[in-house]
């Protein structure tokens, strides 16, 4: 089923993801009431009218596209935490962050993305990584490379000598043997910086220009699209441990999606030498 339907034109992918955000997102990008804006978990875990309509937009056109498959979306993960084990199942699966980077959303910042992965068996197959702020698409398929705007895009490495810069978990949110492990870049030759969209802030990885991230959560929504980005940009990642990173959870973190394989092992070092 997976390979007919990559085989496809996955363009009519791309256009739903486009009208999902042209038709949920941005009408309230910057006109948000304040009745719109709930607090999940706290005040720096926000959900908005535009999360829970986009998801819905997508869910319905995703799964007409491939009949039989099957959505994980944040918000219905949120809703009902067993929808998170369709990950595990035999059944294609889209991956799915309606607003990556609520708070920027919410804020009238543009640096907020919409992202949509296709996985099956806990394997990623092909990603998309909209911007609408920005006008931004970057779609990536299993062994075909990445593509910003339609044309194709490559981490690199970083220039010898140059000072890493790595976007992390922001440490006021992380506690214990994570937050000291992310205390471990804190040393001469890297500069961190608190994360903001993590789609955008893989993208960023998979264009060149950002080294490295280290996070230490592992919603699938929130990684999957950007991992498979910065694989076929050419990166590479790894966990604390020096596994590879599974979107159906159980990983040791934190993890790293880095422009290249040595400077992903250089931070999967840094961290775990620190706890």
């Amino acid at each position: 089923m997976i390979d007919d339907f990559l085989a496809r034109d996955l363009s009519e992918v791309e256009e739903a993801v486009r009208k999902a955000a042209a038709a949920e997102i941005m009408p309230r990008f910057r006109q948000l009431a304040a009745h719109e804006i709930i607090e999940k978990k706290g005040p720096h875990d926000l959900v908005t009218v535009a999360d829970r309509q986009a998801e819905e937009h997508l869910t319905a056109a995703l799964t007409r596209l491939l009949p039989g498959s099957v959505v994980v979306g944040e918000e219905a993960v949120h809703a009902d935490p067993a929808v998170y084990d369709e990950l595990l199942g035999d059944a294609p699966v889209w991956i799915v962050d309606p607003v990556d980077g609520t708070r920027q959303f919410v804020h009238g910042d543009p640096g907020f993305c919409t992202l949509v992965a296709l996985a099956v068996n806990g394997e990623l197959f092909a990603s998309w990584t909209y911007a609408p702020a920005l006008d931004e698409m970057a779609v990536a398929v299993r062994g075909r490379g990445a593509r910003l705007g339609g044309e194709p895009i490559r981490s690199g490495s970083p220039a010898p000598g140059q000072v890493l810069e790595i976007a992390t978990s922001h440490p006021d949110f992380t506690t214990g043997d994570q937050k000291r492990a992310l205390l471990g870049l804190n040393v001469d030759g890297v500069h961190t910086r608190p994360c903001g969209s993590a789609g955008l802030e893989y993208l960023a990885v998979a264009r060149g220009e950002l080294d490295a991230v280290a996070f230490s959560w592992e919603n699938a929504w929130d990684h999957a699209a950007g991992m498979l980005l910065v694989a076929e940009a050419g990166g590479a990642q790894t966990t604390i441990a020096g596994e590879p990173f599974r979107i159906t959870g159980g990983n040791a973190l934190p993890f790293t999606a880095a422009r290249d394989r040595a400077t992903a092992d250089r931070v999967r070092e840094l961290l775990s030498g620190a706890v």
